[in-house]
Protein backbone atom coordinates (compact mmCIF):
# COMPACT_ATOMS: atom_id res chain seq x y z
CA UNK A 1 0.00 0.00 0.00
CA UNK A 2 2.80 2.69 1.21
CA UNK A 3 4.93 1.99 -2.25
CA UNK A 4 1.27 2.20 -4.67
CA UNK A 5 0.74 5.54 -2.74
CA UNK A 6 4.72 6.33 -3.25
CA UNK A 7 4.01 5.58 -6.71
CA UNK A 8 1.52 8.18 -7.73
CA UNK A 9 3.18 10.67 -5.22
CA UNK A 10 5.88 10.56 -7.95
CA UNK A 11 3.86 10.30 -11.20
CA UNK A 12 2.24 13.43 -10.02
CA UNK A 13 5.74 14.86 -8.66
CA UNK A 14 7.59 14.39 -12.27
CA UNK A 15 4.56 16.08 -14.69
CA UNK A 16 3.69 18.77 -12.20
CA UNK A 17 7.36 19.03 -11.71
CA UNK A 18 8.14 19.44 -15.82
CA UNK A 19 5.12 21.70 -16.09
CA UNK A 20 6.03 24.53 -13.42
CA UNK A 21 10.15 24.11 -13.99
CA UNK A 22 10.70 26.91 -15.99
CA UNK A 23 8.64 29.16 -13.18
CA UNK A 24 10.06 28.08 -10.58
CA UNK A 25 13.24 28.23 -11.95
CA UNK A 26 12.49 31.83 -12.94
CA UNK A 27 11.07 32.69 -9.06
CA UNK A 28 14.35 30.88 -7.42
CA UNK A 29 16.89 33.08 -9.84
CA UNK A 30 14.81 36.21 -9.03
CA UNK A 31 14.50 35.77 -5.75
CA UNK A 32 18.05 35.17 -4.63
CA UNK A 33 18.22 38.73 -6.28
CA UNK A 34 15.67 39.98 -4.38
CA UNK A 35 17.33 38.70 -1.02
CA UNK A 36 20.20 41.22 -1.10
CA UNK A 37 18.52 44.24 -2.67
CA UNK A 38 19.75 46.69 0.49
CA UNK A 39 23.14 45.05 0.59
CA UNK A 40 23.37 45.87 -3.29
CA UNK A 41 21.77 49.43 -2.77
CA UNK A 42 24.54 50.41 -0.45
CA UNK A 43 26.96 50.38 -3.00
CA UNK A 44 25.05 51.06 -5.59
CA UNK A 45 23.39 54.28 -4.67
CA UNK A 46 25.72 56.55 -2.72
CA UNK A 47 23.30 59.51 -3.25
CA UNK A 48 20.95 58.26 -0.92
CA UNK A 49 23.66 58.87 2.41
CA UNK A 50 24.84 62.11 3.89
CA UNK A 51 27.84 63.14 5.42
CA UNK A 52 26.60 65.02 8.27
CA UNK A 53 25.41 63.21 11.47
CA UNK A 54 23.60 66.52 13.17
CA UNK A 55 21.10 69.09 12.37
CA UNK A 56 17.73 69.87 12.03
CA UNK A 57 15.23 68.38 9.54
CA UNK A 58 13.26 70.04 7.74
CA UNK A 59 9.87 69.64 7.82
CA UNK A 60 7.80 67.83 5.43
CA UNK A 61 6.13 70.49 4.12
CA UNK A 62 9.28 71.93 3.29
CA UNK A 63 10.70 68.96 1.38
CA UNK A 64 7.65 68.65 -0.19
CA UNK A 65 7.68 71.50 -1.97
CA UNK A 66 11.68 71.14 -3.01
CA UNK A 67 10.14 67.76 -4.29
CA UNK A 68 7.09 69.16 -6.21
CA UNK A 69 9.15 71.18 -8.07
CA UNK A 70 11.66 68.47 -9.44
CA UNK A 71 8.49 66.47 -10.64
CA UNK A 72 5.50 69.61 -11.60
CA UNK A 73 2.18 67.64 -11.94
CA UNK A 74 3.27 64.64 -9.60
CA UNK A 75 1.81 64.41 -6.10
CA UNK A 76 3.96 63.24 -3.10
CA UNK A 77 2.44 60.34 -1.53
CA UNK A 78 5.13 60.80 2.08
CA UNK A 79 8.16 62.02 3.29
CA UNK A 80 10.49 59.50 4.76
CA UNK A 81 13.43 60.06 7.39
CA UNK A 82 16.48 57.73 8.20
CA UNK A 83 19.63 58.70 10.23
CA UNK A 84 21.89 59.30 8.12
CA UNK A 85 20.81 59.12 4.74
CA UNK A 86 18.89 61.94 2.71
CA UNK A 87 15.28 62.71 3.11
CA UNK A 88 12.85 61.03 0.63
CA UNK A 89 10.10 62.18 -1.29
CA UNK A 90 8.23 59.57 -2.21
CA UNK A 91 5.77 60.40 -5.77
CA UNK A 92 3.37 57.10 -5.87
CA UNK A 93 0.28 57.31 -8.33
CA UNK A 94 -1.30 54.52 -11.11
CA UNK A 95 1.14 55.50 -13.36
CA UNK A 96 4.36 56.54 -11.49
CA UNK A 97 6.65 56.00 -8.88
CA UNK A 98 9.61 58.67 -7.72
CA UNK A 99 11.86 58.86 -5.23
CA UNK A 100 13.53 62.42 -4.70
CA UNK A 101 16.47 62.04 -2.00
CA UNK A 102 16.88 65.77 -0.51
CA UNK A 103 19.82 66.46 2.04
CA UNK A 104 17.29 67.24 5.10
CA UNK A 105 19.35 69.64 6.74
CA UNK A 106 20.00 72.15 3.89
CA UNK A 107 17.44 71.16 0.85
CA UNK A 108 19.98 70.21 -1.16
CA UNK A 109 18.02 67.39 -4.09
CA UNK A 110 20.92 64.55 -4.21
CA UNK A 111 19.10 62.35 -7.05
CA UNK A 112 15.57 62.40 -8.36
CA UNK A 113 14.98 58.26 -9.19
CA UNK A 114 12.39 56.94 -11.56
CA UNK A 115 11.87 54.36 -10.01
CA UNK A 116 10.23 52.67 -12.93
CA UNK A 117 13.43 51.73 -14.06
CA UNK A 118 14.61 50.96 -11.66
CA UNK A 119 16.71 47.13 -11.13
CA UNK A 120 15.25 45.81 -8.26
CA UNK A 121 11.77 47.11 -9.32
CA UNK A 122 11.73 45.77 -12.52
CA UNK A 123 12.92 42.06 -10.93
CA UNK A 124 10.05 42.70 -8.84
CA UNK A 125 7.47 42.94 -11.45
CA UNK A 126 8.82 39.96 -12.76
CA UNK A 127 9.04 38.19 -9.40
CA UNK A 128 5.14 39.33 -8.19
CA UNK A 129 3.42 38.89 -11.73
CA UNK A 130 5.94 38.37 -15.20
CA UNK A 131 5.46 41.81 -16.05
CA UNK A 132 1.66 41.12 -17.03
CA UNK A 133 -1.19 42.80 -15.91
CA UNK A 134 -1.33 42.02 -11.76
CA UNK A 135 -4.77 40.39 -12.65
CA UNK A 136 -3.14 38.10 -15.24
CA UNK A 137 0.50 37.81 -13.72
CA UNK A 138 -0.10 37.34 -10.02
CA UNK A 139 -2.33 34.02 -10.69
CA UNK A 140 0.20 32.68 -12.41
CA UNK A 141 2.98 33.35 -10.25
CA UNK A 142 0.63 32.21 -6.99
CA UNK A 143 -0.51 29.13 -8.76
CA UNK A 144 3.40 28.16 -9.67
CA UNK A 145 4.12 28.65 -6.11
CA UNK A 146 1.37 26.44 -4.62
CA UNK A 147 2.56 23.92 -7.21
CA UNK A 148 6.37 24.34 -5.89
CA UNK A 149 4.64 23.90 -1.90
CA UNK A 150 3.51 20.74 -3.53
CA UNK A 151 6.41 19.58 -5.23
CA UNK A 152 8.50 20.19 -1.96
CA UNK A 153 6.03 18.14 0.46
CA UNK A 154 5.94 14.82 -2.66
CA UNK A 155 9.89 15.52 -2.61
CA UNK A 156 10.16 15.11 1.23
CA UNK A 157 8.11 12.20 1.10
CA UNK A 158 9.64 10.39 -1.96
CA UNK A 159 13.20 10.96 -0.54
CA UNK A 160 12.25 9.72 2.92
CA UNK A 161 14.35 6.15 3.54
CA UNK A 162 12.57 2.72 4.33
CA UNK A 163 15.45 1.88 6.76
CA UNK A 164 18.66 2.71 8.56
CA UNK A 165 20.70 1.52 5.75
CA UNK A 166 19.12 3.70 3.12
CA UNK A 167 18.89 6.83 5.65
CA UNK A 168 22.70 6.88 5.53
CA UNK A 169 22.75 7.59 1.87
CA UNK A 170 20.05 10.20 1.64
CA UNK A 171 21.90 13.23 3.66
CA UNK A 172 25.28 13.61 1.70
CA UNK A 173 25.96 14.06 -2.26
CA UNK A 174 28.65 10.91 -3.33
CA UNK A 175 30.91 13.15 -5.01
CA UNK A 176 33.16 10.06 -6.08
CA UNK A 177 30.01 8.83 -8.22
CA UNK A 178 29.50 9.43 -11.47
CA UNK A 179 27.94 12.39 -12.97
CA UNK A 180 24.22 10.92 -13.16
CA UNK A 181 24.42 10.09 -9.52
CA UNK A 182 26.10 13.32 -8.80
CA UNK A 183 23.02 14.79 -10.48
CA UNK A 184 20.65 12.27 -8.59
CA UNK A 185 21.82 13.71 -5.10
CA UNK A 186 21.72 17.36 -6.14
CA UNK A 187 18.38 17.23 -6.35
CA UNK A 188 16.91 15.01 -3.70
CA UNK A 189 19.81 15.80 -0.58
CA UNK A 190 19.72 19.55 -1.68
CA UNK A 191 16.23 19.31 -2.17
CA UNK A 192 15.57 17.98 1.06
CA UNK A 193 17.63 20.67 2.81
CA UNK A 194 16.04 23.43 1.11
CA UNK A 195 12.75 22.73 1.81
CA UNK A 196 12.22 23.21 5.26
CA UNK A 197 13.09 27.00 4.20
CA UNK A 198 12.01 26.75 1.20
CA UNK A 199 8.44 25.89 2.76
CA UNK A 200 8.22 28.96 4.50
CA UNK A 201 9.30 31.62 1.31
CA UNK A 202 6.25 29.66 0.03
CA UNK A 203 3.60 29.72 2.21
CA UNK A 204 4.61 33.62 2.53
CA UNK A 205 4.17 34.02 -0.97
CA UNK A 206 0.85 32.16 -1.26
CA UNK A 207 -0.55 34.67 1.63
CA UNK A 208 0.46 37.67 -0.80
CA UNK A 209 -0.80 35.86 -3.69
CA UNK A 210 -3.92 34.19 -2.83
CA UNK A 211 -6.45 36.07 -0.77
CA UNK A 212 -7.85 32.95 -0.16
CA UNK A 213 -5.25 31.46 1.44
CA UNK A 214 -4.14 34.83 3.66
CA UNK A 215 -7.49 34.18 5.44
CA UNK A 216 -7.18 30.90 5.53
CA UNK A 217 -4.00 31.25 6.87
CA UNK A 218 -4.74 33.98 9.21
CA UNK A 219 -7.48 32.16 10.37
CA UNK A 220 -5.48 28.90 11.33
CA UNK A 221 -2.67 30.89 12.90
CA UNK A 222 -5.51 33.43 15.21
CA UNK A 223 -7.42 30.40 16.57
CA UNK A 224 -10.15 30.71 14.23
CA UNK A 225 -10.77 34.24 14.06
CA UNK A 226 -10.93 36.64 10.75
CA UNK A 227 -8.49 38.79 9.90
CA UNK A 228 -10.16 42.82 9.89
CA UNK A 229 -8.91 43.84 6.32
CA UNK A 230 -7.00 47.52 5.90
CA UNK A 231 -9.13 50.62 6.04
CA UNK A 232 -8.55 53.68 5.41
CA UNK A 233 -8.60 56.36 8.36
CA UNK A 234 -10.71 59.06 8.30
CA UNK A 235 -10.52 62.97 9.80
CA UNK A 236 -13.70 64.91 10.52
CA UNK A 237 -13.99 67.46 8.27
CA UNK A 238 -14.52 70.89 9.96
CA UNK A 239 -15.24 74.77 8.39
CA UNK A 240 -11.75 75.64 8.86
CA UNK A 241 -9.48 76.41 6.07
CA UNK A 242 -7.08 73.83 4.92
CA UNK A 243 -4.28 72.52 7.13
CA UNK A 244 -2.60 70.21 5.11
CA UNK A 245 0.68 71.23 4.96
CA UNK A 246 0.84 72.57 9.01
CA UNK A 247 -0.82 69.19 9.73
CA UNK A 248 2.06 67.16 8.32
CA UNK A 249 4.37 69.02 10.48
CA UNK A 250 2.58 69.12 13.31
CA UNK A 251 1.92 65.17 13.08
CA UNK A 252 5.74 65.05 12.47
CA UNK A 253 6.85 66.75 15.67
CA UNK A 254 4.51 64.21 17.48
CA UNK A 255 5.98 60.82 15.70
CA UNK A 256 9.76 62.25 16.65
CA UNK A 257 8.65 63.42 20.45
CA UNK A 258 6.94 59.78 20.72
CA UNK A 259 9.94 58.45 19.32
CA UNK A 260 13.15 60.70 19.84
CA UNK A 261 15.67 57.47 18.79
CA UNK A 262 17.63 58.73 15.54
CA UNK A 263 17.72 55.27 14.69
CA UNK A 264 13.74 54.89 14.35
CA UNK A 265 12.93 55.96 10.66
CA UNK A 266 9.83 58.15 10.21
CA UNK A 267 7.84 58.75 7.24
CA UNK A 268 4.84 60.91 7.14
CA UNK A 269 1.75 59.99 4.79
CA UNK A 270 0.34 62.95 3.19
CA UNK A 271 -3.73 63.08 2.61
CA UNK A 272 -5.40 62.21 -0.75
CA UNK A 273 -8.29 63.92 0.20
CA UNK A 274 -9.92 66.52 2.78
CA UNK A 275 -11.67 63.52 4.61
CA UNK A 276 -8.43 61.01 4.52
CA UNK A 277 -6.24 61.16 8.08
CA UNK A 278 -2.18 61.54 8.02
CA UNK A 279 -0.31 58.85 8.93
CA UNK A 280 3.36 58.01 10.83
CA UNK A 281 4.83 55.73 10.68
CA UNK A 282 8.08 54.32 12.89
CA UNK A 283 10.62 51.69 11.97
CA UNK A 284 13.17 50.93 14.92
CA UNK A 285 14.48 48.89 12.14
CA UNK A 286 14.91 50.22 8.87
CA UNK A 287 16.20 46.68 7.84
CA UNK A 288 12.36 45.21 8.33
CA UNK A 289 9.09 46.13 8.42
CA UNK A 290 7.54 44.54 10.92
CA UNK A 291 7.99 45.50 13.97
CA UNK A 292 6.75 49.59 12.64
CA UNK A 293 4.39 51.72 14.55
CA UNK A 294 1.58 53.03 12.38
CA UNK A 295 -0.19 55.28 13.71
CA UNK A 296 -3.47 57.90 12.17
CA UNK A 297 -4.23 61.21 13.08
CA UNK A 298 -7.08 63.85 12.02
CA UNK A 299 -5.55 65.98 10.05
CA UNK A 300 -7.75 68.89 11.63
CA UNK A 301 -7.62 68.29 15.07
CA UNK A 302 -4.49 66.15 15.25
CA UNK A 303 -6.06 63.79 17.69
CA UNK A 304 -4.85 59.64 17.05
CA UNK A 305 -7.37 57.38 15.03
CA UNK A 306 -7.33 53.76 16.97
CA UNK A 307 -7.89 51.14 14.08
CA UNK A 308 -8.47 47.88 14.78
CA UNK A 309 -6.75 46.11 11.65
CA UNK A 310 -3.12 44.74 12.00
CA UNK A 311 -1.45 47.81 10.83
CA UNK A 312 -1.61 50.06 13.94
CA UNK A 313 0.82 49.86 16.75
CA UNK A 314 3.25 46.96 17.23
CA UNK A 315 2.65 46.67 20.70
CA UNK A 316 -1.52 46.21 20.58
CA UNK A 317 -0.91 44.05 17.54
CA UNK A 318 -2.35 40.50 18.31
CA UNK A 319 0.15 37.49 17.35
CA UNK A 320 -2.07 36.58 14.03
CA UNK A 321 -1.31 39.95 13.16
CA UNK A 322 2.46 40.11 14.12
CA UNK A 323 2.77 36.60 11.68
CA UNK A 324 0.73 39.01 8.98
CA UNK A 325 3.21 41.77 9.56
CA UNK A 326 6.33 39.46 9.27
CA UNK A 327 4.73 38.20 6.03
CA UNK A 328 7.36 40.09 3.78
CA UNK A 329 10.19 39.84 5.93
CA UNK A 330 10.26 36.45 5.44
CA UNK A 331 9.80 36.21 2.06
CA UNK A 332 12.77 38.06 1.35
CA UNK A 333 14.88 36.36 4.47
CA UNK A 334 15.53 39.57 6.43
CA UNK A 335 13.41 38.40 9.33
CA UNK A 336 16.92 37.64 11.27
CA UNK A 337 18.69 39.52 9.59
CA UNK A 338 22.00 38.57 7.94
CA UNK A 339 21.86 34.52 9.03
CA UNK A 340 18.25 34.55 7.52
CA UNK A 341 19.59 36.25 4.45
CA UNK A 342 22.15 33.89 3.26
CA UNK A 343 19.52 31.04 4.13
CA UNK A 344 16.90 32.41 1.73
CA UNK A 345 19.38 33.07 -0.70
CA UNK A 346 20.69 29.33 -0.66
CA UNK A 347 16.87 28.25 -0.33
CA UNK A 348 16.43 30.41 -3.84
CA UNK A 349 19.25 28.81 -5.79
CA UNK A 350 18.65 25.52 -4.77
CA UNK A 351 15.25 25.94 -5.77
CA UNK A 352 15.87 27.46 -9.17
CA UNK A 353 18.26 24.23 -9.48
CA UNK A 354 15.67 21.63 -8.97
CA UNK A 355 13.90 21.66 -11.79
CA UNK A 356 17.25 21.58 -14.07
CA UNK A 357 18.04 18.32 -11.78
CA UNK A 358 14.71 17.01 -11.81
CA UNK A 359 14.41 17.31 -15.44
CA UNK A 360 18.21 15.51 -16.36
CA UNK A 361 16.72 12.92 -13.85
CA UNK A 362 13.70 12.50 -15.98
CA UNK A 363 15.43 12.55 -19.50
CA UNK A 364 18.47 9.66 -18.37
CA UNK A 365 15.85 6.90 -16.95
CA UNK A 366 13.65 7.91 -20.39
CA UNK A 367 16.70 7.69 -22.56
CA UNK A 368 17.87 4.40 -20.49
CA UNK A 369 13.86 2.64 -21.19
CA UNK A 370 14.39 3.31 -24.30
CA UNK A 371 17.52 2.24 -25.24
CA UNK A 372 16.58 -1.04 -23.52
CA UNK A 373 13.59 -1.07 -25.36
CA UNK A 374 15.38 -0.78 -28.85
Amino acid sequence: MAMKFKKIIGFIHLWLGLVSGLLVLFLGLTGCMLVFQREIETVTNPFQYIKERSGTDMLPSALKTIAEKQLPGKHPHSILYQEGKAAQAIFYGDEYYDIVYIHPYTGAVQKVKNMNRDFFRIVIGGHYNLWLPVSIGQPIIASATLVFLFMMISGIVLWWPKNKAARKQRFKIKLNARWRRKNYDLHNVLGFYMSWIAIFIAISGLVMGFQWFAKSFYYATSGGKQMTPYYESVSKKTKQSDTTFSAADAVYAKMRAFYPDRSTSIEIHFPVSDTSAIEGAANPDPGTYWRADYRYFDQYSLKEIDVTHPYGRFAGAKTADKIVRMNYDVHVGSIGGLPTKILAFCASLVAASLPVTGFLIWWGRRKKAVSTSV
